[in-house]
């Protein structure tokens, strides 16, 4: 009965989208946005490391090179490498940091979607020249996509800046 059980529970946990994936504790710092924006550096830096992990594996919950990433796994990876701790979770995510339009975007800041009906429930970071690299489900691998493509331009639902 128990091996029934924990099978049901990783079944469920495969189903599960990337915004839902384990919470982990944000740093000590309160996760309501603040007035710091995190600099463009950081935000460079984060872009470029995100993009150096194209191709890697898409893993519900990873957050490294060596086991994959989900979609906010992979944004909580690339900005660590930059120096800027952030939450395992899209929404915590999407909490600590601040709305931009999108004719402002800049390298490093945060696109959020909404799809299978969830709102903002996947995130990737925009890498300049209408392109931004995510890790999109599972079966696939992290990688690049056009922000103008039908299916993206269709569920992009934010466009936020990180204030940590």
């Amino acid at each position: 009965m128990r091996a029934m059980r924990c099978l049901a529970i990783a079944l469920l946990a495969l189903l599960a989208s990337c915004a839902s994936a384990p919470q982990r504790p944000a740093s000590s710092t309160s996760s309501a946005p603040s007035s710091r924006e995190v600099s463009a550096g950081a935000a460079d830096k984060a872009a470029t490391q995100a993009a150096g992990m194209i191709g890697k594996p898409y893993r519900f919950g990873g957050a490294s090179p060596s086991s994959g990433f989900d979609c906010s796994g992979l944004v909580m990876y690339s900005f660590r490498q930059a120096g800027v701790r952030l939450p395992h979770n899209t929404d915590q995510q999407r909490a600590i940091s601040r709305h931009v339009r999108v004719s402002d975007l800049r390298r490093g800041d945060l696109l959020f979607f909404d799809q299978e009906g969830k709102k903002n429930s996947h995130v990737g970071i925009y890498l300049g020249r209408g392109m931004f690299v995510h890790a999109p489900s599972s079966g696939k691998t992290v990688r690049s996509d056009r922000i103008e493509s039908p299916y993206w331009k269709k569920h992009l639902s934010e466009v936020r800046r990180l204030a940590v």
